[in-house]
Order: structure tokens, then C-alpha cells, then sequence
């Protein structure tokens, strides 16, 4: 164990933070994982994944540089992979002060303690395609100007330029991914694509009636979390650090995703889709286009599966829940019956 590489990832208790832990370990990685509280964290992911006893998780404010430093130092990470702060955009709008402070404060702390220890820290950070703003037909590549349009983008933005100003002026192995929509299995109903599934399943099943959902002429990038985690990791294993753009290249519309979340289960979405104009958001990113083409010739990485593959994966696994989830309930109905 002595010998293993130790990675940290903050923020482990979140989609890609799973999905990063189990390749770390598969890797052979000793793996260190931090929230707010891990005492009262439920880290219900990392158990999806079966990887939860395999995992060392700490408690760890990342807007607060001591608790930063303590676990830093603690854990003497050969790698540290920042997946944590407030992840949401929708929510970004009403809590703006907590976005900024946990993403841009929390990634500031991150690299001072970085310089500090002076180890050879190497450190990925996760950025977001959000930093662009709308490019119109534009696919954004790594020298794509920033024009965030949420407070989640400005963020972001921020971030990004602090890690490319630490590796600069003082020389640290820091990257920046710039990762476009990417979902799994994983995701909290809080985002719309699970929404969207989770709706699509338990209205085929007679559980729900109607799905409300804000803006469908959005345009966006979907690829699969488990891949691009991968892509992460890559960006630590290369000679000299960079910023790279992760996506599969490939733009559809929400209202596609709806429509094939919903033909999956046997059902033609506009019987049962309503707009509901609360859910619209004060400014949105209309169109998301990318070019992942560094990443394919530096990376060796390429997106091998698209949109219409998340959602048969999705779809699939939450069929699956809710098939285990009644069959339970049965049982539990019939074992208080017999008491």
C-alpha cells in the first residue's frame, strides 16, 4: 500500500466524483474522498458502485483554508482531483454568494495549499462548458473566449483563470477541464436530464401524469460521466499541464432528449410534456457546441458513446430501480400482514 499513488478527490460524494474513485482504485490508487460532513453524508453513490469500504472519506470545508490545509496534509495526495462546490445553474441564480464562495474560494484554497507543501502536487479542476456562454454555431475549443451568462459560469470562469495563473507564476502541474454536459445513472432528479427520465418511467407506469419543464429549445453536448472521468485522469498523466475541452463533439436539443426518453418507454412525449414558464431561468445558455479535438490528439481520448446511449443507459437503470424499489415494498406489505 505504501507505494500506491494517493489521489484526493473533493466533492466525492457527486456523480463524477463516484465514477472517478472507482477508475482510481481500478488504477491501483489509494483514495482519499472529501464533503462538507462526511459523518452525516449518506455517500450513496460510491455505494451504487459497490467502492464505498474501499474509500477513506474526511470532512472538509473548501471555502475554509484550514480545514483545506488539514486534509492536504493529512492525506499527502500524489494527486488531487477538485470535483467540489455548489453544481447546480439553476440554483446558482438564487444562491450566488455560495456558488462563488465554493467554487472559486474553494478552488483558490486548493492551490495555495498546493504551493505551500511544495510536493508535487498535481491537480486537476473541473471546469464546465458554462465559462462560454453562448457561441452560437460556434463549436468552443480551448481558445474560445469566456462569456458565462449564469452566476454557475462566472464561477467557473474564475476558477479556470486561478489555475491557469498558478501554473504560470509559480510553476505548478494544474489543469483545467472544460467538461460539457455529461450525465449518468447517477444523477440527482435536481438535474433535468434525470428529471426527465425519472418522469418518463414513472409516467409509462401510471405513477405520474404530467412532466413541466422550462425551456426545450436549449441546444447542449451529451456525453457519458464514466468516460470522461477518464479524460481527468489522462490530464494528470501527461508530461506538461494543459487545459483541455472534454465532449463528444456532437449538439442536440432538450426537446430530442425528451422525445427519446420517452419513445424508450413506449410513449410519445408531447401527450404528456407542459411548459411551465417558473422553471425558465433569468439568462440561458441557448446553444452548446464544442470541439474536443486537442483532447483526442494530446489525450488519446475520444467520446465513445452519444447522447442516445446515456439515455438507453439511464432509462434502463431507473426501470430497474423502480422494479427493485416495488418488489421491496411488496414484501415489506406482505411480511407486516403475516405479523
Amino acid at each position: 500500500m505504501a507505494n500506491n499513488k494517493v489521489a484526493l478527490i473533493t466533492g466525492i460524494a457527486g456523480q463524477d466524483g463516484a465514477y472517478l474513485a472507482r477508475l482510481l482504485l481500478e488504477r491501483g490508487y489509494d483514495v482519499f474522498g472529501t464533503s462538507r460532513d462526511a459523518h452525516m453524508s449518506s455517500f450513496i453513490n460510491l455505494d451504487r458502485l459497490n467502492i464505498r469500504s474501499k474509500i477513506t472519506v474526511m470532512s472538509m470545508a473548501i471555502n475554509d483554508f484550514r480545514s483545506v490545509f488539514q486534509v492536504m496534509t493529512q492525506t499527502k495526495p500524489d494527486e488531487v482531483y477538485n470535483l467540489a462546490g455548489q453544481s447546480s445553474v439553476s440554483l446558482s441564480f438564487e444562491q450566488p454568494v455560495e456558488t462563488l464562495e465554493s467554487i472559486a474560494m474553494g478552488t483558490l484554497n486548493l492551490l495555495e495549499c498546493i504551493k505551500s507543501l511544495d510536493r508535487g502536487i498535481r491537480f486537476y479542476n473541473a471546469s464546465s462548458s458554462d465559462c462560454f456562454g453562448n457561441t452560437g454555431e460556434l463549436a468552443a475549443d480551448e481558445k474560445t473566449p469566456f462569456s458565462p451568462c449564469s452566476p454557475y459560469g462566472v464561477a467557473k470562469a474564475a476558477a479556470f483563470w486561478e489555475v491557469a495563473n498558478y501554473r504560470d507564476a509559480y510553476n505548478l502541474y494544474a489543469c483545467s477541464g472544460v467538461l460539457f454536459n455529461h450525465e449518468s445513472p447517477l444523477r440527482p432528479e435536481r438535474f433535468v436530464t434525470q428529471k426527465i427520465v425519472s418522469a418518463a418511467c414513472r409516467i409509462a407506469r401510471g405513477d405520474q401524469k404530467k412532466l413541466n419543464l422550462g425551456n426545450l429549445n436549449v441546444q447542449r453536448d451529451w456525453g457519458l460521466a464514466s468516460e470522461y472521468v477518464n479524460a481527468m485522469w489522462l490530464m494528470l498523466q501527461q508530461e506538461r499541464p494543459d487545459d483541455y475541452v472534454i465532449a463528444t463533439g456532437k449538439t442536440c436539443g432538450l426537446d430530442e432528449f425528451v422525445a427519446e426518453a420517452f419513445r424508450l418507454v413506449g410513449l410519445d412525449w408531447k401527450k404528456y410534456v407542459e411548459i411551465d414558464d417558473s422553471l425558465l431561468r433569468p439568462t440561458d445558455l441557448t446553444i452548446g457546441r464544442a470541439n474536443p479535438g486537442k483532447a483526442e490528439r494530446n489525450l488519446g481520448w475520444v467520446a465513445k458513446s452519444s447522447m442516445f446511449d446515456v439515455i438507453k443507459l439511464m432509462v434502463e437503470e431507473k426501470q430497474k430501480t423502480m422494479k427493485a424499489n416495488k418488489s421491496n415494498s411488496i414484501t415489506k406489505t406482505n411480511d407486516s400482514l403475516l405479523n
